[in-house]
């Protein structure tokens, strides 16, 4: 009987490469079939900021399936890449993290990701830093690396090829991204690795290093880049139409009841796992039920109840407590006062620990400065202040 492989194919743009491609003989398909053990299903994430939207749980969903169906996750956290960041999509080069910022963001990326992946099941998750073997790669090894690629290859990428053209720098340690973020792929011997449709030649570039070093390389799977809920452009912290898994349920539920139309197949196919053929027919109710299914799978059915009823009631019942700006006599106000002044915390002192703690976040971002200050209301209207997992308020003039 063949085998159902309807979970591999949800929601993907590309398997590379095919059975009529040159150089290879089989599909994923006839290796996930004939494999005698699980095969080993790489994703790689560089945590280059504090916080995760629905945007990156695309792949990280993809990689739970792989678990379910048998296979090994193997969660590459860049630590290492981070210090570069990848310049896939940049138009100028990234700033670069120091070790500290990359400790503390691997940590908050792994919390979030916790409810999405089985990290419960022995030999279902393996999690990996790359400064493992990348931080003790020699010259003579980097220079391996990098004899293996040509300018004229690199330059192909289109990021280097746009910011080449329009004579933006290009700095050397650049080049050196693919390379590592391939050369992940060898260290851990990747069956598949997956990712956007944006990483499509860093994952080429894996497939051939494992060429060079004698494994066998492996398939690439390509996801899309997720439209944010402006219905216009990729979801993006910095456009302002993302959805953070961080945030509040209430705050999730707003946000994704107001997708438009035309998104929501995307939407159910991408982010949940309910089968397409039974949907509500209204768009409405489209809407409704997948704010709820999403908010259900990070905070749990009641917290979606909730949440739906809140959205009902005009935002009333059971919603974020707000508080009024107007209580504060002066600004500029200090963040560690506002902490104790709306009573998430005891006092400002006890603020400075919960910010030091990492336990604080505005609007879904993780506040890591103890010295942030607000110059007026207008910075913080609408937005909501957190203290740990249920502790939350929203300011309102």
């Amino acid at each position: 009987m063949a085998q159902d492989f309807s979970w591999l194919h949800r929601g993907v743009t590309e398997i590379f490469p095919q059975p009529h491609d040159d150089s290879e003989a089989e599909s994923l398909e006839h290796r996930l079939t004939n494999a005698n053990r699980p095969l080993r299903i790489k994703l790689g994430i560089d945590p280059t900021g504090a916080d995760i939207h629905l945007g990156h749980s695309i792949p990280v969903r993809k990689l739970r399936a792989f678990q379910d169906a048998g296979h090994t996750a193997v969660l590459i956290i860049g630590d290492f890449t981070a210090r570069i960041g990848d310049p896939t999509g940049k138009s100028d080069v990234r700033r670069q993290l120091t070790e500290a910022d990359v400790a503390e963001n691997a940590q908050t990326y792994l919390d979030q990701v916790r409810p999405i992946l089985d990290f419960d099941t022995p030999g279902r998750l393996e999690v990996r830093y790359n400064s493992e073997w990348l931080s003790h790669l020699n010259l003579g090894k980097t220079l391996e690396l990098l004899s293996t690629m040509t300018v004229g290859q690199m330059l192909a990428k289109e990021g280097f090829a746009e910011r080449y053209k329009k004579e933006n720098p290009i700095f050397l340690h650049e080049f050196l991204y693919p390379l590592m973020q391939g050369y992940d792929s060898v260290a851990v011997d990747a069956d598949v690795e997956l990712g956007g449709t944006d990483q499509k030649f860093n994952i080429a570039v894996g497939r051939d290093l494992q060429r060079h070093f004698g494994l066998k390389p492996q398939f690439g799977l390509l996801l899309p880049i997720l439209i944010g809920t402006d219905g216009v452009q990729k979801m993006s912290k910095s456009l302002g139409n993302y959805v953070a898994l961080g945030e509040h349920p209430s705050q999730k539920y707003q946000k994704l009841q107001g997708v438009p139309d035309n998104l929501l197949s995307q939407y159910f196919e991408l982010l949940t796992n309910l089968p397409l053929d039974s949907l509500p027919e209204k768009p409405r109710d489209r809407q409704e039920f997948l704010a709820w299914e999403i908010v259900r799978q990070y905070h749990g059915e009641q917290a979606a109840n909730e949440a739906k009823e809140a959205a009902r009631s005009g935002g009333k019942e059971g919603a974020v407590p707000e508080f009024s700006l107007a209580a504060i006599a002066q600004f500029p106000v200090k963040l560690t006062y506002l902490l104790g002044a709306t009573g998430l915390c005891k006092s400002a002192s006890e603020g400075k620990r919960k910010i030091q703690e990492g336990g604080v976040r505005l609007d879904g971002d993780k506040v890591t400065d103890v010295d942030a200050t607000f110059a007026a209301p207008g910075d913080l209207y609408g937005k909501v202040l957190q203290v740990g997992k249920k502790n939350f308020v929203r300011f309102v003039p």
